[in-house]
This record gives C-alpha cells, structure tokens and sequence, in this order.
C-alpha cells in the first residue's frame, strides 16, 4: 500500500501517539523503580526509654514510629486517639513536659526523658481531674472520639494563659491575656469536634478557669 494511500481516523492516530509515548516512557520508568529500590533502607530499631503517666517504659522501638503509634500500640494507652494522622484534629494531643503537642507529629525516639502525660493519667474514674469531671458535668462530648485531646489540650492551654502567654486574638500582647469565649476558641481552635460540642467545651474549660481563678 502506497503512503499516500494510508489513511489513519483521529482515533486510530490518538492511539497510536499514546502507545509510542508509553513505550518510550518505560525505560526511564522502570530505571526509576530500580533506583527507587536501590536505595531502600531496612528499619532501624533503637532503644528508648519513654516516661508515660509517671511510669518509665524501656523499648526497642523503630526510629521512625510516631509517638502515637507507640502510645497506642506498644503502650496500650488507647485514650489518645488517631483521627487524621496529619496533626490537622488535634484529637492526638498529649502533654509533653507540661506543653501540649499533637503525638502524630513526632517522633517518640525524640521524646527520652520527657516526661509524657496522657489522658490516662489525668485523672481516674474514681478520682476525676477537674476538666474531666467539667467536661461531664457541663457535657462537653457527644461521641467522644475528640474529648480526650480536648481535655488534654484545655489542661495546656490553661497552663499557657497562666504563663501569660498571648494568642492571635489578645488585645494587648505585653497584659496578662484575659479569660474570655474568644481567647479560648481561639486557643482551641487546633482541636477539632465533629459533633459540634464546642459551646459545651467552651463552658467547661470557663467554669475550671475561674474556679482556679
């Protein structure tokens, strides 16, 4: 058949381009993959020892596990709750040395020697911590996936305000910041609750406020 006789639809010349593209492609694809798995790694295991609720725990742990994971799955300490693992819910937070952080943002080999407090132990079913008993008492919860960061991240923030820290909403960045509605959403804006609980949060974490006020 004479070239000037070849005629080719639209459709049949799209697919043809897509496969010469594809096959041009491959080699470099698949010397990607191959460099790709050149240079994977195995874990690297440490020993770390982590202080938990006043309890010292010695662990072989890998470097990269989160101090989430390691709470969770090698501690059982369930309280401490895996919503987004992206540090974007805040239903994660611990306190760290009395300052709260989102445990799926680290790494636990990074925390030996620190001393770690998670909802567990704030308090007890015997023996509530004041914000634990605030949050029943004025019900700050629905489904309660969120509550344990919140009280976490309230016991914090409250530690802050104590400390004079300011936040995006103080008037005055040099005064003692003042208890108010605003100044504690906006502290607790990194906690998120689904079942829209806030106002109820907000309430509790004002009535613990001002009676240590």
């Amino acid at each position: 058949m004479e070239a000037s006789n070849l005629k080719l639809s639209r459709r049949e010349l799209l697919v043809m381009s897509a496969a010469s593209a594809t096959m041009m492609a491959m080699p470099a694809v698949a010397a990607a993959q191959s460099a790709s798995a050149g240079r994977a790694r195995p874990p690297v295991n440490a020993p770390v020892a982590l202080r938990v609720n006043g309890h010292l725990h010695e662990l072989e742990l890998d470097t990269r596990s989160s101090l989430l994971d390691v709470l969770r799955e090698r501690l059982q300490l369930g309280g401490t709750k895996k919503g987004c693992d992206h540090g974007q819910c805040g239903a994660c937070t611990v306190l760290v040395n009395g300052r709260r952080i989102n445990s799926c943002l680290t790494l636990a080999v990074m925390h030996q020697g620190d001393e770690i407090t998670t909802i567990e132990g704030l308090g007890t079913p015997q023996r509530l911590h004041p914000l634990q008993a605030a949050f029943v008492r004025h019900d700050g919860y629905q489904c309660g996936y969120c509550t344990p960061g919140q009280i976490c991240s309230a016991v914090g923030m409250l530690a802050e305000i104590e400390a004079g820290v300011p936040s995006h909403v103080s008037a005055d960045l040099e005064a003692r910041p003042l208890l108010s509605a605003a100044e504690i959403r906006e502290r607790m804006s990194g906690n998120l609750c689904r079942c829209g609980a806030y106002a109820n949060i907000v309430d509790a974490i004002t009535d613990v406020a001002e009676g240590k006020a």
